[in-house]
């Protein structure tokens, strides 16, 4: 009988929690929206710190964006098609985030890339009511950026809250998506 490789083992057991942890995410997370704690949070924060979760499992380093709440509570932001984030959440990566600074309360979501025109100009039309800096024209989503390719657009809909205190640890295994509790 032949026996496998340990390092052999090792990257299959990575790839199947990975995939567990893409399943999860996409299982019963349709009807999830924020909770009460995070919609309280998201209302007074500036920022959202965003991780995503690498093809080996672990988190990425958890980084400041700008973000809007969308009509059924769920997290929109912009970024550059080529960014890190928007790479793993095209390829399936859900969402770690951080609401107002690194230690505020935490959730993990499903995060896509959204193609949808009308959650496209919410981004658009709330950035500016947002952000002084958006207002002025500085780092402002356009029709014109989304339609060139220059930005897109991400959703992130909760699927569990994460522990008051969670931190963002780069390089250790991301949390499992699961069910939202409220």
């Amino acid at each position: 009988m032949k026996s496998v490789s340990p390092h052999l083992t090792a990257n299959l057991l990575v790839a199947a929690t990975l995939l567990i942890a893409i399943a999860l995410s996409t299982a019963g997370a349709a009807s999830a929206a924020a909770t009460d704690r995070d919609l309280a949070a998201l209302s007074t924060a500036t920022y959202i710190y965003i991780a995503t979760v690498r093809k080996d499992g672990n988190q990425s380093r958890a980084v400041p964006v700008w973000f809007t709440v969308s009509k059924d509570n769920r997290v929109l932001i912009e970024t550059g098609p080529t960014s890190w984030k928007a790479k793993r959440i095209g390829r399936g990566s859900p969402a770690l985030v951080w609401i107002g600074s690194s230690t505020g309360p935490a959730f993990i979501g499903k995060a896509e890339i959204v193609k949808d025109r009308s959650v496209q100009d919410e981004v658009i039309e709330n950035y500016p009511k947002r952000y002084f800096l958006a207002r002025i024209g500085f780092a402002r989503p356009s029709r014109d950026k989304l339609d060139r390719g220059q930005i897109v657009v991400i959703r992130i809909e909760p699927t569990r809250d994460l522990p008051e205190g969670f931190q963002s640890q780069p390089g250790t295994p991301a949390p499992a998506p699961g069910a939202l509790s409220h």
